[in-house]
């Protein structure tokens, strides 16, 4: 499903000539989706297309030679789902930061995502400035997802679906759902802060609460286990 469009007024952006630009390799089964990406990427300033692969057997190949910043990875492709070539990529690259970028949003895909250790979710109906600025978000920290995606993590955190272990440590604080809820409601890190009179620093560190909570205790994961 090749819904992203290019958008070239996106690419002013001077700040970037001063940073280092962030390296990006797309991983993606489409032909016209994967080239569009590659050179919409190459056409931002502050970003750089490492590589392209057409699938998650190439990317375990060839990603690690690359050794990009971020992975824009598709779910459903041959040979490898991105589910699992993320994973793998995680224990080769654990510093690498992976983004979904899919058109599945059952919450079971969703949770298998983000256990096998990507940082971020979107929609493949996202437009390119909504996928650009979660790359930048991603790189700064943040757990960009599409809000209809973040609303399905906190739903799995409500009271009838929290995680099965009941420990209080495993289950999301009163602030942490607090920050996931504006998540859902499209809030990026500085507009959480700024809402919660907080700074994007204790943001993050929440965030990243939430995520280790999401990849480990997971009603999803207790069920499957």
């Amino acid at each position: 499903m090749n819904t992203i469009a290019e958008s070239p007024d996106e690419m002013q952006m001077s700040r970037a000539e001063k940073a280092p630009r962030i390296r990006i390799v797309v991983v993606e089964d489409s032909d016209t989706l994967r080239r569009n990406l590659e050179r919409w990427l190459n056409r931002t300033p502050d970003f750089k297309c490492a590589g392209v692969c057409a699938n998650g057997a190439e990317a375990l190949k060839l990603v690690p030679e690359w050794r990009p910043d971020v992975v824009l990875m598709d779910i459903q492709m041959p040979e490898m789902s991105g589910v699992e070539c993320a994973a793998q990529l995680k224990r080769l690259l654990p510093k690498v930061q992976i983004m979904m970028l899919t058109v599945y949003e059952d919450t079971e895909t969703i949770f298998k995502a983000l256990r096998a250790g990507a940082s971020g979710y979107l929609l493949k109906r996202s437009t390119l400035p909504v996928v650009g600025e979660a790359i930048r978000e991603l790189r700064r920290g943040g757990a960009p997802m599409t809000s209809e995606i973040a609303r399905k993590v906190v739903e799995a955190f409500q009271p009838d679906n929290s995680p099965a272990t009941g420990s209080p440590e495993e289950t999301l604080t009163v602030r942490e759902r607090e920050i996931l809820g504006l998540l859902a409601e499209g809030f990026s890190n500085k507009g959480i802060a700024v809402r919660l009179n907080i700074s994007p620093w204790t943001v993050k560190i929440h965030l990243g609460h939430i995520f280790e909570k999401l990849h480990v205790r997971c009603r999803v994961e207790a069920v499957r286990a």
